[in-house]
Parts: structure tokens; sequence; C-alpha cells
């Protein structure tokens, strides 16, 4: 289990971050167009996992929009933006901001990949969401860089996840 704060107060996750090495798990997610992206999917490109709690939050924005401009303009490489917010609303964020350089997915329906990653808080009051990370993998799904945001409505490093890309 890790702790994180919200607003200075803490809450707990249920596990904590792949180690660095680690070869990533496998997930399913849903994106907004309602098909299934897998880790497989994305095999043979970097991939950047931005996790946070919901797109409806100003900060779950703001990562969203910097990593569509920054990260997407790197060659062989993917940003996947994951919540547990329905694909619909993923949708209609995206739509209305323009954004179209990063993919995003759901882990509405079961939760399985918070669970899995040790993401899924499981304090009130942001209970069953994700805690705010970054996680980068290789071209071979291997775990080069992680950060567990320590307090979430705070940003993540985008300049150190994007440098563990090269």
């Amino acid at each position: 289990m890790s702790t994180v704060t919200l607003k200075g107060n803490s809450i707990n996750t249920s596990g904590s971050l792949p180690k660095v090495g680690e070869q990533a798990k496998d997930f399913t997610l849903t994106k907004t167009d309602l098909s299934t992206l897998t880790l497989s999917d994305l095999k043979g490109s970097k991939v950047v996992l931005n996790i946070f709690p919901s797109v409806d939050t100003s900060t779950c924005a703001t990562s969203v929009r910097k990593f569509n401009e920054q990260a997407s303009g790197l060659e062989n490489t993917k940003v996947v933006c994951i919540s547990r917010d329905l694909p619909f609303a993923q949708a209609r964020f995206c739509g209305a901001e323009g954004i179209e350089n990063v993919i995003n997915a759901s882990d509405y329906a079961t939760g399985q990949f918070g669970k899995d990653y040790g993401l899924e808080i499981v304090d009130p009051p942001l209970l069953n969401l994700h805690s705010r990370a970054v996680i980068v993998l290789d071209e071979n799904g291997k775990v080069v860089y992680t950060e567990q945001v320590p307090e979430i409505v705070d940003e993540p490093n985008y300049e150190k996840a994007l440098t563990a890309l090269k």
C-alpha cells in the first residue's frame, strides 16, 4: 500500500507502482470509441501511461493537454491517458479540447488496471479512482520510469517522464 495526499490529507492506494526494470502487466482498457486497448496493442512503441482520477478535474485535464502537446511529437511513442471516467466523458473532453495526439482509455468496467498497477484509491473521498501517476515503458513493455505523484492535486514531472523515453 502507498500513501498519497489530497490537499494535505492522507489517502491510501491498493499497492505500489511496478518497479523500473519489471515487465508491465498486460491490461484491457476501453477506448473512447468503445473498442479495447491492451498492452500488446502497444508493443513496438515506447509508451507513456498518464494515469489520473478524472479528466473532469483541472489538474487531470492539464496533464492530458500537456502530454498531448509535449509527447505527441516524439518518434515511436504513444501516450495513453487512463482514468475510470466513462469513455463518453473522455471523448467529450478530447473533442472540446481538440486533443488528438493521445489515446484516452478507461478502466471503468472493472478497475482491474488500477488494482494490478497498485493505483486504486482505497479511502474516501476518491475511493476506487486511480491515483495520479506516470509509468513509462520501452518498446517491449518494460518499465523504464515511474512517478507516483505524492499530492494528487499536483501535476506530474513531465520533463522526467519525457527524458525517460530517450
